[in-house]
């Protein structure tokens, strides 16, 4: 059935030149391919795009281009998770996402939301959303599970120790991948005793939160062992600040943000062969065909006589 999938998830490739977008948030779970999740941040500070999406209008050209481009869903946020970064309260973060998921989901955008704040997620789902993308795992605010319980929407739960301003300082760990392992199936125990459906649960490594480079490595090279919860798994890699250390000039000064893009292609097609459920990325377009070369490798691997 994979296979039969595959080939269909090709052709519609070829269809669409090189972009393999889904129909709806119903196809999340079942796509046949990997699902990819664009990055929208209505933000002043997020460590990327900071600052080049706070108008509305913007925001919502640049979310329809990424949906035109192979986007699955949007992943829009107001508030900065980036290591060191302040909080904002969740007037401001309502004000600044509510308007935009509004408009993409009348466009006929999937969106997610991606919050801590159960008051901001609520605001999104009544705007639209029909995602939650929790980078606490339900454990930054009391009312999240509850609420996601009540929504029976898709939910996204991510490792996490602790928030941005101090979330380098526990970036401590006996055996990384089995702490990882266990911690995110505490959070979806969690999850499932308030009420979440368990086929509605993704679970994400959460690379760079409270993780040191060799920890982001570690993970990536072990997803199979997250991959035993029985959970689809989101890979989120891109331009992060282990990728801009690794490719560092010879003065060791960080590859630039904006210049780790071939980087994270690289690590989007290792966790597709991976088996990971998608990739968030802010390049879309790019990863939306190193997943047509990779669909099309696969296929043609499995057609062989």
């Amino acid at each position: 059935m994979r296979e039969v999938r595959w080939l269909f998830a090709l052709r519609v490739c070829e269809e669409r030149g090189g972009a393999v977008p889904s129909d709806g948030v119903n196809d999340l779970f079942d796509l046949g391919f990997p699902a990819i999740v664009g990055v929208l941040n209505v933000t002043p500070d997020s460590f990327s795009d900071g600052g080049r999406y706070r108008d509305r209008d913007a925001a919502v050209a640049h979310a329809t281009a990424m949906r035109r481009d192979g986007a699955d869903l949007v992943d829009v946020g107001g508030e900065s998770t980036r290591p060191g970064a302040g909080r904002v309260d969740a007037p401001t973060e309502i004000g600044r996402v509510e308007g935009v998921v509004r408009d993409l989901a009348s466009a006929g955008i999937p969106v997610s939301i991606d919050t801590t704040r159960a008051a901001v997620a609520e605001a999104a789902l009544a705007a639209g959303a029909t995602v939650v993308n929790d980078v606490s795992g339900g454990l930054a605010d009391p009312a999240m599970l509850p609420l996601l319980a009540e929504a029976s929407c898709p939910v996204i739960l991510m490792h996490w120790r602790g928030h941005s301003d101090r979330m380098q300082g526990l970036a401590s760990y006996d055996d990384v991948v089995a702490n990882v392992r266990d911690e995110l199936s505490a959070r979806v125990d969690d999850a499932i005793a308030a009420g979440v459906a368990a086929e509605r649960i993704i679970i994400d490594p959460g690379l760079g939160f409270a993780k040191l480079a060799v920890h982001n490595w570690a993970l990536s090279a072990r997803l199979d062992v997250l991959l035993e919860l029985g959970f689809p798994v989101l890979f989120a890699s891109s331009r992060k600040s282990y990728l801009g250390a690794l490719l560092a000039d010879a003065d060791g000064s960080p590859r630039p943000v904006g210049e780790r893009d071939a980087a994270t292609l690289a690590t989007s097609v290792l966790a597709f062969a991976a088996g990971a459920w998608g990739v968030r990325v802010h390049d879309v377009r790019g990863t939306a065909d190193a997943r047509a070369v990779w669909l099309a490798t696969n296929t043609a691997n499995r057609s062989e006589p």
